[in-house]
């Protein structure tokens, strides 16, 4: 038997004649940039993550760029993230010349702490001023802290009211890095990307709505925000040919977003697929022999988690993910290096050590498939090659 990591192609061949032909539509109409697709998603991603608004852009990584910019963080500025995510999160708070401030994780969920981010605040930061004119500064780069930039990591949110609380108290952005977590929600219903001041979502191909190419999108319920994101994905033009702002090309393609127009009405079925996978994934690692050396994922109370990424921590690792791929079955590590040790983060001077969940993390986490069309039979396999594994007897010297 054969399980890849990710198969899209079963996904395609159910929807292929709906897609080619809206792909023939956009090509016939010669309209690419900006045009009715565009507004299509926007409004429907909007409706879906009940936000009052949507603004299509070229990918993810730009959605995470357009919110910075639209907050207008830059040089003097720092944003407290997470270590552990990929390196968008802080790659682009470094593109603007602003500082990346990380904090540690929680163990069981892998997103940004709480209590941690308020631990690094008293120890780190000095609060200056109060009401309206409160600032933040972080003593060790006398940077301003502008924002916090939590990341709903493999498809559950994070502890947002919490972290809401501390941004209001502190007068402080939140802008929700939803890239693996659209679809989600919390206990009290409210959907990943519509809590913060912005969301920025990722349709890269491999995620739960994943488009043909490079896509993304942010949402918020500022009106005012809203229209400043939309002027600055036209490098800060409007009227033609008039720029008020410094902007970027953050522009959504035609052929895109009627792609994903396609996808978004089977989104909800395929999450309901991937968590049941998620189900049946950990009912039988927790009850397999060796099942202590298997660490399955937290279940949120509540809510709903999407599973971008079924995540178990193991113990060896490394000889583990070997073992299943001479078992033809794909894994993949999310992430190997926490981005605190990176090499172009080395001037942020962060020691091994300082970010002790991330790190751990880092060595024990191990990315099982989960896609939709992923069978029963094939999740048996992948559990029971696990269990094999830690019930082999050991190697001899």
């Amino acid at each position: 038997m054969k399980v890849p990591l990710l198969d899209l192609t079963q996904q395609y061949e159910k929807i292929a004649a709906e897609v080619q032909a809206v792909i023939g539509r956009v090509c016939a109409s010669q309209q690419f940039i900006l045009g009715r697709e565009v507004l299509k998603l926007e409004q429907r991603m909007a409706s879906y993550t009940r936000c009052a608004h949507g603004i299509g852009v070229s990918s993810g990584t730009d959605a995470l760029l357009l919110g910075l910019m639209a907050l207008g963080i830059g040089p003097g500025d720092a944003v407290i993230t997470s270590p552990f995510t990929f390196f968008a999160t802080a790659g682009t708070i470094a593109r603007l010349g602003a500082r990346p401030i990380f904090c540690d994780i929680d163990r069981a969920t892998f997103n940004l702490a709480p209590a941690k981010v308020e631990a690094l605040i008293a120890q780190d930061c000095e609060v200056r001023g109060e009401g309206g004119g409160r600032q933040v500064i972080h003593r060790k780069s006398g940077c301003r802290v502008k924002a916090i930039m939590p990341v709903h990591l493999y498809g559950q949110l994070c502890e947002m009211d919490a972290l809401m609380e501390i941004a209001s108290r502190l007068g402080l952005h939140v802008i929700e890095d939803a890239a693996q977590a659209i679809g989600a929600e919390d206990r009290q219903g409210r959907m990943a990307g519509s809590i913060g001041h912005i969301g920025c979502f990722s349709y890269f191909p491999t995620k739960n709505l994943g488009a043909f190419g490079d896509a993304g999108l942010c949402t918020t319920n500022d009106a005012a925000l809203a229209e400043r994101m939309r002027v600055l994905r036209v490098h800060g033009m409007e009227p033609k040919y008039h720029h008020s702002l410094i902007g970027g090309n953050f522009r959504l393609d035609e052929i895109q977003a009627a792609v994903l127009n396609v996808k978004l009405p089977f989104l909800d079925a395929w999450m309901a697929e991937r968590d049941a996978h998620a189900r049946q994934y950990t009912q039988r690692l927790q009850s397999m022999k060796g099942a202590d050396k298997v660490v399955t994922p937290a279940q949120p109370q509540g809510g709903r988690h999407v599973w971008n990424q079924y995540v178990i921590r193991v113990q060896r690792r490394d000889e583990l993910r070997q073992s299943l791929a001479a078992a033809a079955i794909g894994t993949e590590i999310y992430y190997p290096i926490p981005l605190h040790l990176q090499e172009c983060f080395a001037y942020l001077d962060y020691r091994g050590g300082e970010m002790p969940e991330s790190e751990r993390a880092s060595g024990e986490v191990l990315a099982l498939p989960v896609f939709p069309e992923l069978t029963a039979a094939q999740i048996d396999y992948v559990a029971g090659t696990i269990e094999r594994f830690y019930t082999a007897a050991p190697p001899q010297p």
